[in-house]
Order: structure tokens, then C-alpha cells, then sequence
């Protein structure tokens, strides 16, 4: 089983972003997806939520607006545009599959700077 994160970096604040999660070794399509987010000295917060059809969405009241997730069961990936990125959403992010009826997967985080 593999959770690979991608697209993080440094931005400047009002920037855009878009991170991507490949995953394998599981049923994605079966899966509730996740992203959250670890900033130094912080609990993990979770970001945005997207059912295993896409059909509901959810998102932190901090990202709303800014961030969309979405996801392409074709090609087991789920991604996270941000836009209007602020120095705040500096983190390590993190890919998340959940299931009820089986483990739960993370992946190793990207970080994203937000910083002029």
C-alpha cells in the first residue's frame, strides 16, 4: 500500500498550489479521502474530506473558498488546489484514505511554504 504526495513547495502568499496523492496496493475507489495538514508545533488539522464517489465534500472553515479537492478514481489519485495561499497554510500536508470497513492509510507529507 502507497500514499504518494506531491506538488508542495514555496509559494508567496496570494499563490496557488496544487498538491496530488497517487495512490496503489488498495481498493481507491472504496475509500473516503482526505488531506491534512501539520504546521511546527501544531496538532494535524484536517483539511478537506471527499467521499469515495465525490459526491459530498468538506472542508475546514480556515480553507473554504480557497482550497478544492477532488479526485479521479480512473487514476487512483486525489489532489488539493490551493489558491490564495497565506502565510498561515504553511505546513506538511498529508494524504489520508479512510475506510470503516478496513485500515487507514497516510502518506509521507509534502510540505508547502507560504512566504515572501
Amino acid at each position: 500500500v502507497q500514499l504518494v504526495e506531491s506538488g508542495g513547495g514555496l509559494v508567496q502568499p496570494g499563490g496557488s498550489l496544487r498538491l496530488s496523492c497517487a495512490a496503489s496496493g488498495f481498493t481507491f475507489s472504496s475509500y473516503k479521502m482526505r488531506w491534512y495538514r501539520q504546521a511546527p508545533g501544531k496538532e494535524r488539522e484536517l483539511v478537506a474530506t471527499i467521499t469515495s464517489t465525490g459526491g459530498r465534500i468538506n472542508y475546514a472553515d480556515s480553507v473554504k473558498g480557497r482550497f478544492t479537492i477532488s479526485r479521479d478514481n480512473a487514476k487512483n489519485t486525489v489532489h488539493l488546489q490551493m489558491n490564495s495561499l497565506k502565510p498561515e497554510d504553511t505546513a506538511v500536508y498529508y494524504c489520508n484514505a479512510f475506510s470503516a470497513w478496513g485500515p487507514e492509510y497516510w502518506g509521507q507529507g509534502t510540505q508547502v511554504t507560504v512566504s515572501s
